[in-house]
């Protein structure tokens, strides 16, 4: 009998013939886990947790009291002392990881010459919030002193996409630039945006940034008021995060930004760039179901990943390993779960799962586009990641990776690589749902 997923496989596996391939060539990420795409992965692979108590004084009185947090940034290394004092650190982190992305490709910053046409560079902000900490902090001002106290800054600096125009300012990218926001999707979605871009010709190249501040005392608060955040681990914050285990609870909160450069496969060998992964494939979908709570069919999330497959002209079989979304919260977990039941029938449950937000916390907006560098990452060095404190699983029936990075890297020489393509899942509150699928260079 053919199933709607069937028809869905099918239906454009073939991609027209004017369609591009689109690789990525530059990295960049500055998070809790590291302030480098290799610091970040070295703490991933070697089950490092970035989760600790938050320091500061607005933290004091709060239920919940851990995070992931970025500390000892400079800002002043990445931007004049008068300017960097009118952003968010949200907007410092992004422009950092942007102009780490842009090194790794071989662009200098500031970038005087480009390999692209500077009107067919795109710039995308990915962010469920924004710099949420301006708007808060005017507030305050407004109250406590009266209109004059507002930042004039507010306006030019305190919305969404905000970050695009900075980084296609700084840089002189004079292509698209906005922002893409879907709460805890918006760094897939923004991901597969930018990659549509590319592959049908409106753009030869999009720098995509995520990024994302909610680690505050009012997101925090609100959160916490909803029981969505891990509770109970400010004497073991470590512990916190607990993909698939049974006594998840919630999920840990945290900030950073990162960045990934994407460009047409055409463009990267015309400028002898060696690309990192070739991206492969995208789909999004939505619940329509609820506020919150994720469909417990996983429907929407299954959706995605069953476009993406397609997109990529794959078979769930041609799945080597997923990073999952898996916040560790009980509903969100089991939904997940049940969406690659649905997308990826019986293969599904032998592809190794990997949950990273259990060693680098819910980076929220931001998560799509660091767990797509995690993955670039896994392709390349052959390691599955770790996903940490899973000892109770509530799933044993999946191939879930715990305790310790599974090391593929050392089959015999001349061997074929276990892992050439990874699905990454990201999925939100209002039922947003993306799904991509990075290759390894040259997988045919």
């Amino acid at each position: 009998m053919t199933t709607s997923n069937d028809t869905q496989r099918s239906a454009d596996r073939q991609r027209h013939s004017d369609d591009r391939r689109v690789v990525i060539t530059g990295l960049g990420a500055i998070t809790p886990s590291g302030q480098d795409p290799e610091a970040l992965w070295n703490s991933v692979r070697t089950g490092t947790s970035a989760i600790d108590v938050l320091a500061g004084e607005q933290f004091e009185n709060l239920a919940v009291r851990i995070g992931g947090q970025i500390r000892d940034f400079d800002a002043e290394a990445v931007l004049r002392r008068a300017f960097a004092r009118r952003l968010s650190p949200v907007q410092h982190w992004a422009i950092a990881a942007a102009e780490q992305a842009l090194r790794q490709a071989g662009i200098p910053a500031p970038a005087e010459d480009l390999p692209w046409d500077r009107d067919r560079t795109a710039v995308i902000a990915a962010t469920g919030s924004g710099p949420v900490d301006a708007m808060q902090a005017a507030t305050r001002a407004l109250d406590a002193d009266g209109p004059r106290s507002v930042p004039l800054t507010l306006a030019i600096h305190g919305a969404p996409d905000s970050a695009a125009a900075l980084i296609s300012q700084r840089f002189d990218l004079r292509g698209p630039g906005q922002g893409v926001s879907a709460t805890c999707a918006s760094g897939a979605i923004g991901l597969g945006e930018a990659m549509r871009r590319i592959r049908h010709g409106y753009a030869d190249a999009v720098l995509i940034v995520g990024m994302e501040d909610c680690l505050g005392a009012v997101n925090l608060a609100s959160n916490a008021n909803m029981r969505a955040l891990a509770a109970g681990y400010e004497d073991d914050p470590t512990a916190a995060s607990r993909p698939f285990d049974r006594d998840r609870n919630g999920f840990v909160m945290s900030q950073g930004a990162a960045a990934i450069l994407l460009e047409s496969a055409d463009s990267a060998a015309a400028r002898g760039a060696a690309p990192l992964a070739e991206f492969a494939g995208f789909g999004a979908a939505s619940d329509a179901h609820h506020a919150t709570n994720p469909h417990p069919d996983g429907r929407g999330a299954a959706s995605a990943m069953v476009q993406a497959l397609a997109d990529a002209g794959l078979e769930p079989g041609d799945i080597d390993h997923i990073n999952a979304h898996a916040t560790g919260t009980p509903a969100g977990d089991r939904a997940e779960l049940a969406a690659f039941d649905s997308a990826l029938g019986e293969t599904g449950r032998t592809i190794p799962i990997s949950a990273t937000k259990s060693s680098t916390g819910h980076l929220l907006g931001t998560s799509g586009v660091v767990e797509a560098i995690i993955a670039i990452m896994a392709l390349r060095d052959q390691v599955l990641p770790p996903t940490l404190n899973l000892q109770d699983n509530e799933f044993p029936d999946w191939d879930i990776v715990a305790g310790h990075a599974r090391d593929l890297s050392s089959e015999p020489a001349g061997a074929e690589a276990v892992v050439d393509t990874v699905l990454s899942t990201s999925f939100g509150f209002g039922g947003h749902n993306g799904a991509i699928i990075l290759r390894r260079p040259g997988t045919t």
